[in-house]
């Protein structure tokens, strides 16, 4: 990471030395330029080609690119300075130059009406940069009619001045939030140093710290930036505050392996004891045990990482074996499963039905009893289970996506919707929990990825075009953020339905 950004700010230099020669360079030209507009008013030719020269003149000057800021204003009083004495000394074509003077001045009302309309922005910073492209047109717009250059430039100076001040006051305000941040930053730094104070010893108080450690990392990308001097410095400091964390946690459980590996011996018995029992067809007596194998299951401390997945799947594999065979042998001997198609079909037909009314709350409402009346309603016969879920689901979605509420909300009650139906597949467990563990795994990535865009906007110099740069990290991060506390409602579904038990 450092090489790379060494790299990058070694470019970022060549290049910024590069427009600076060519601003240098196009400079001279402009002061050439103007020397040629002097020597006109001295010439002997004809009016038609002095005044066709002094338009290829003025079309050359627009066509050269950027100067230094620092000689920007000199350059054009002076360039100003020569077209009007080109105007006022070559007493010919007066019309001609009354004609440019007012398209002029109907060209400068524009810009004062579309700096006036800024006003109106509520966003300080994109006014203020539109005001800047505003002022930039308005150099390049030749002189008015005399009586009215210091009227037009008034109001557009009473414009500038106001949009200037609210970027002022912008930028003001920011300062204090950002102290705010500061001290809240420096608090979750006093509360991580506090911890690593601690005497841990144990896994399970190292897993509930761990788990504290990264809310505490979760809050801490909540917080918006610290005052630019100090903002990377305390950033390192919370760093280097959760990195001391985790590398004591990793030293204590490598210093405990022992125990581990005793923890692995007595997951492995369970699973051996699981999977005798996986074939058995008695349903009551092996569901109890199963479920108090479970219960020891949890009881068990942490095993080494490298086994974690496999033993835990193997495990949950003879769990899944006998309850899906229980599922599969109920779900084909109730004799009321005709009675509960008949009811969901009904039920299915009055969500079609139904009518939203003029109240979303109250619609909203509805339509959730009747999602906890469809749970309520029995097995259906195992042909038909998957049509009507799928009935049933389109119906619900679509009254649903009528509602007038925001894309997030729609889909959490759509993906609630989901599992509700699959509360009837005796192999959904297994789905759902591999769902979960994908949900788990993409969150970790991009809390990963927002550490990363967050650490990156530190190196970022103050700029335009940084700052256009930054604006489109900070949008990343903030999807991101979105997205994980979509998950995360997702993880929370999940765990209520009891479907990854």
């Amino acid at each position: 990471m450092r090489t790379l950004l060494s790299r990058y700010r070694g470019r970022r230099s060549e290049y910024s030395k590069q427009i600076e020669v060519e601003k240098r360079e196009n400079l001279r030209k402009k002061y050439e330029i103007i020397d040629q507009i002097k020597d006109l008013v001295n010439r002997e030719e004809s009016i038609n080609k002095t005044f066709q020269d002094f338009r290829d003149l003025q079309a050359e000057w627009h066509s050269v690119g950027m100067v230094p800021q620092s000689a920007l204003k000199n350059l054009w009083e002076t360039y100003n300075h020569n077209v009007e004495v080109f105007y006022d000394y070559i007493k010919i074509n007066k019309e001609l130059r009354d004609l440019d003077f007012r398209k002029n001045l109907e060209k400068k009302v524009v810009l004062c009406e579309k700096a006036e309309h800024l006003l109106q922005e509520n966003n300080a910073i994109t006014a203020f940069r539109k005001l800047q492209e505003y002022h930039q047109q308005w150099r390049e717009t030749g002189p008015v009619p005399r009586e009215s250059r210091e009227e037009v430039w008034a109001r557009f100076r009473e414009a500038t001045s106001e949009i200037n001040k609210r970027h002022h006051e912008h930028y003001e305000s920011q300062k204090d939030d950002q102290k705010q941040n500061l001290e809240a930053k420096r608090a979750l730094c006093d509360r991580i140093d506090a911890i690593n104070t601690l005497k841990i010893n144990s896994f399970r108080e190292w897993e509930d710290k761990a788990k504290e450690v990264i809310a505490l990392q979760q809050e801490w990308r909540t917080i918006g930036f610290a005052p630019r001097k100090q903002n990377n410095s305390i950033y390192q400091r919370f760093r280097e505050a959760c990195d001391l964390f985790f590398q004591n946690k990793r030293n204590f459980y490598s210093e405990n392996k022992e125990v581990q590996q005793e923890n692995l011996q007595k997951k492995i018995a369970l699973c051996e004891a699981a999977e005798a029992l996986q074939e058995s067809t008695d349903w009551k007596a092996t569901s109890e045990e199963l479920i108090k194998l479970q219960k020891e299951w949890k009881e068990i401390g942490t095993v080494p990482r490298k086994h974690s997945d496999k033993v835990w799947k193997r495990f949950r594999k003879a769990c899944d074996h006998f309850f899906s065979k229980k599922s599969e042998h109920f779900a084909g001997s109730d004799s009321s499963f005709e009675e509960n198609l008949k009811l969901k079909e009904a039920l299915i037909k009055r969500v079609e039905e139904f009518a939203h009314g003029s109240d979303p709350k109250a619609a909203f409402s509805r339509l959730n009893e009747m999602q906890k009346e469809w749970n309520e309603i029995g097995f259906v016969p195992f042909k038909k289970k998957d049509e009507i879920i799928a009935r049933f689901r389109e119906a619900i979605n679509r009254q649903f996506d009528k509602l007038k509420m925001d894309d997030e909300e729609k889909a959490i009650y759509k993906y609630r919707t989901r599992l509700e139906g699959l509360k009837e597949n005796p192999r959904a467990s297994r789905k759902v929990r591999s769902e979960r563990d994908k949900f788990v795994a993409r969150i970790k990535q991009m809390e990963s990825d927002i550490t990363l865009w967050e650490n990156n906007i530190g190196f970022f110099s103050k700029s335009a075009s940084a700052e256009a740069l930054i604006q489109d990290v900070q949008n990343k991060i903030d999807d991101a953020k979105n997205t994980i506390l979509l998950l995360e409602e997702k993880i929370r579904i999940i765990d209520r339905s009891g479907l990854d038990d």
